[in-house]
């Protein structure tokens, strides 16, 4: 993860497009490319793999650089983020049903 989020700070010094990327200007991206991403999938499921490859790249790094920006750990955030569910969604209850945690 350091390596990629390396790369991808790199590719946006070289270009000089730091200074646009406020954590909420990415959260914006974020929330505007998570659109792409669903509209890959609007009126059929027959979708273009490499379009979804696009914007689902276009997801992480937004997301990368904003972890980066604020000062967290994008492994340790998904991780802690995994424990909590863990244990809202405990497997006894929720294993191959869809019912949100407070109605288990």
């Amino acid at each position: 993860m350091n390596e990629l989020t390396k790369k991808i700070i790199e590719f946006n010094e070289e270009r000089d497009w730091d200074q646009f990327h406020s954590p909420e200007n990415l959260a914006k991206s974020i929330s505007i490319e998570a659109g792409e991403l669903l509209e890959c999938f609007q009126w059929n499921s027959n979708y273009d793999i490499e379009d979804v490859k696009s914007e689902l790249a276009d997801i992480i790094n937004y997301s990368l650089l904003l972890a980066d920006k604020i000062g967290v750990n994008p492994k340790q955030i998904v991780l802690d983020k995994l424990e909590v569910t863990r244990e809202k969604y405990p497997v006894n209850k929720s294993k191959g049903v869809s019912t949100k945690y407070n109605k288990l």
